[in-house]
């Protein structure tokens, strides 16, 4: 039984009957439409993040009244829900289906740019599981990577289970990535300044340097010059060995 005043589920934005890509019918404030007002919410979050977004200080930035959103979205849900999927517009798709091209090399296109659009995005890794991420631009990626790891070989049961393992590494990844993206940025160092100075305070603090000691050769193997080049390097050799691990799945049968 739900409790009188409770507030009922909603299933998506892109799902609701009031769904509209202009606006309510009748007089609308002149210059506004969702894409806009999508376009205005990405920028908002990338420059102030997630926390501080809000349909007030959207109109500011778009200069109108607040009242004036809601001839073109419900709620603010509905402005995050159309940025979320907006984002994953960015995101370049390949062909499954073009010919010559072999499903390793796409797997990894589409993971590495899921990855860059997470850290570029540090706002989107919350919203992806708080809505359905049914959007167009969404469903376009999704189709394409199931098309993709299809054409491994996986029998059908093993499908979704590979998909995961990809793209959850990746969205933990980025998710993380991202963070530390924001921590450094808020440092006003640059990543390899952050990083350096970072790793020589904990390799003297009595909590920490024994464990930064044991750590020593898998630092130095790890290899690479800059903290992106660490990153790209942790990140490449990871995503091979889920390849790796769906090629083995393959000859399993």
């Amino acid at each position: 039984m739900v409790k009188q005043g409770a507030r009922s589920a909603r299933a998506s934005v892109w799902l609701e009957e009031k769904a509209r890509k202009g606006g309510r019918s009748g007089s609308q404030p002149s210059g506004l439409d969702r894409a806009r007002i999508t376009g205005a919410s990405v920028r908002l979050l990338d420059a102030e993040g997630l926390a501080k977004f809000s349909m007030r200080r959207l109109a500011a930035e778009l200069n109108v009244t607040a009242m004036s959103l809601y001839w073109y979205v419900d709620t603010k849900d509905d402005l995050l829900e159309l940025a979320l999927d907006a984002a994953f517009g960015e995101l370049r798709l390949p062909d499954p289906e073009a010919a010559g091209e072999d499903w390793r090399g796409q797997l990894r296109g589409l993971a590495t740019g899921y990855r860059a659009l997470l850290v570029r995005h540090a706002w989107l890794s919350p919203l992806v599981g708080r809505y359905l991420n049914i959007g167009p631009y969404a469903l376009a990626f999704s189709r394409v990577v199931q098309r993709v790891v299809r054409r491994a070989g996986l029998p059908a049961h093993g499908v979704t289970g590979a998909i995961s393992a990809v793209f959850q590494f990746v969205y933990g990844y980025g998710t993380i990535e991202g963070h530390f993206s924001a921590r450094i940025a808020d440092t006003g160092l640059s990543a390899d300044e952050y990083y350096r100075q970072a790793m020589a305070m904990v390799a003297e603090a009595p909590g920490t340097a024994e464990a930064v000691e044991e750590s020593k050769d898998l630092l130095a193997a790890r290899g690479g010059d800059t903290v992106a080049e660490m990153l790209d390097r942790d990140f490449t050799f990871a995503l091979d060995l889920l390849i790796a691990g769906i090629e083995a799945m393959v000859e399993r049968g």
